[in-house]
């Protein structure tokens, strides 16, 4: 990174910083809950087997 390069650096780091750090966010927001709804869906298969038997 020569010199010349450093200020769209910082024009790129402060027009995409913050709508990447959000997404970053979302996303591991989002990975937690699905991990919760897969444990969810396999304890509600688990009580249907049950239920069966």
């Amino acid at each position: 990174m020569t010199q010349e390069n450093i200020p769209i650096w910082i024009s790129l780091i402060g027009n995409f910083g913050f709508p990447i750090a959000i997404t970053v966010y979302l996303f591991v927001r989002f990975e937690r809950k699905l991990d919760h709804l897969e444990k969810v869906i396999m304890e509600l298969s688990t009580v249907i087997k049950n239920l069966k038997k």
